[in-house]
């Protein structure tokens, strides 16, 4: 029985996808529920998903834009499993003598054996008849590896070891609608960026000191980005402007704090949102961060977890960035913009100490937030940062709430 699997809905108004990449190849076997491919919208990356075990047949290539409710490929139900057929050859396998060394035939002088590769041969008493006789079928992907190669060494006759060949790949949807909505960030808004340092030393200090405990009661490590989004929560509901956006001629500010979270994955750039940060603790937001982050990576994020941010926060400090200027995330009108922490002398009463310093950004809109709410805000994260304990006092210092000031 032949049965069609065709595209599935990414979300409402969207009718055009494209075919990310097959993880299954074609003609191959495939398991019922088993995961054959990514279908890519400029929302979301979707799983394509086989509804029978069978053998494969591809009708939509990798790359290619087609239609929701278009056949993508189809399942023959009637193949049997490779598996199933090595089993019912095992027993006359193994009755069939192991080859003595002796009468394995002379290696081909023409085929090249890596070293590592020898000695994995060498351990399985394997040669290299084996390992071609062993080999079901030579993919596209082997193909081009030869073709790449020979092409190479005619196009660069006398540096043979250059490859001088490229790559042309199709931008994914999600990667072209990234790209429209950053250069209309840049048309349409008038960003401007404040800078301002931290010492991180009473974070870093903190984490040492209680990360094993943390981490055995919450199942979860403690990072760095839950102080900043926390920080972040504060500052928003100190500086209420900075969690505002523009809706045509007004102004709306949530009175709730929802702060979406950059995270880089291979299928481009996904900002899973943390929703009501005034009311999570740390644990809190660790789980929900490590959670999303998951999902991000693995391209399983819904189009409900990627919208309906009030604020983000993107560390390029994780890749080694000392300092950036954050492209805003609209209709969001600020963005925070964490850094690599260095070990940099400062002076302290008077005196030169070595302190670990991260460098903080704030890219915000201008036609919405005045110089003073953005450098109030980023002083007040700042703050915060250096005295994490005034965290769990809403952001207020124990001693001025203590006498009440």
């Amino acid at each position: 029985m032949i049965l069609e699997i065709i595209i599935p809905s990414a979300g409402e108004s969207i009718t055009e996808v494209a075919i990310g990449s097959w993880l299954a190849e074609d003609k191959s076997f495939v398991e019922k529920d088993q995961e054959i491919a990514e279908v890519e919208s400029d929302k979301a990356t979707l799983p394509l998903i086989s509804t029978a075990s069978g053998q494969l047949s591809i009708r939509v290539q990798a790359g290619q834009k087609v239609h929701v409710g278009d056949i993508a490929c189809t399942i023959d139900t009637s193949a049997v499993s490779p598996v199933r057929k090595q089993k019912t050859s095992k027993k006359k396998e193994e009755a069939e003598p192991v080859k003595p060394e002796k009468e394995k035939k002379t290696e081909p002088s023409h085929i090249k054996v890596t070293p590592l590769a020898r000695t994995l041969m060498k351990e399985h008493h394997l040669d290299v008849e084996d390992i071609i006789q062993g080999l079901k079928k030579l993919t596209r992907r082997d193909v081009e590896q030869v073709v790449n190669h020979l092409f190479s060494k005619t196009l660069v006759k006398s540096s043979p070891d250059a490859d001088r060949t490229a790559e042309t790949t199709p931008m994914s949807p999600l990667r072209r609608k990234l790209g429209k909505r950053l250069v209309a960030v840049k048309n349409d808004t008038a960003m401007l960026t404040t800078f301002n340092e931290a010492d991180m030393s009473a974070i870093l200090n903190l984490r040492k000191k209680h990360q094993q405990a943390f981490q055995e009661k919450h199942g979860v490590k403690l990072g760095l980005m839950s102080f900043f989004i926390k920080a972040s929560s504060e500052a928003l509901s100190a500086f209420p402007r900075v969690n505002s956006m523009i809706d045509g001629d007004n102004m709306v500010t949530p009175r709730y704090i929802d702060i979406a979270v950059a995270v880089q994955t291979d299928k481009g750039l996904m900002v899973p949102v943390i929703r009501n940060v005034q009311s999570l603790n740390l644990a809190q937001i660790e789980l929900d961060l490590s959670k999303m982050a998951q999902k991000a990576r693995n391209a399983k994020l819904t189009i409900e977890e990627m919208t309906g941010g009030t604020f983000t926060i993107t560390n390029g400090g994780v890749y080694g960035s000392m300092l950036s200027t954050p492209i805003l995330n609209p209709p969001q009108s600020a963005i925070l913009g964490m850094h690599n922490i260095i070990e940099r002398p400062v002076a302290i009463q008077g005196k030169i100490e070595i302190r670990p310093v991260m460098y903080l950004a704030l890219s915000y809109d201008h036609r919405l937030i005045d110089g003073r709410d953005s450098v109030s805000f980023l002083v007040k994260v700042k703050e915060l940062i250096e005295s994490p304990l005034n965290l769990i006092h809403g952001g207020n210092n124990p001693e001025n709430l203590l006498l009440d000031l």
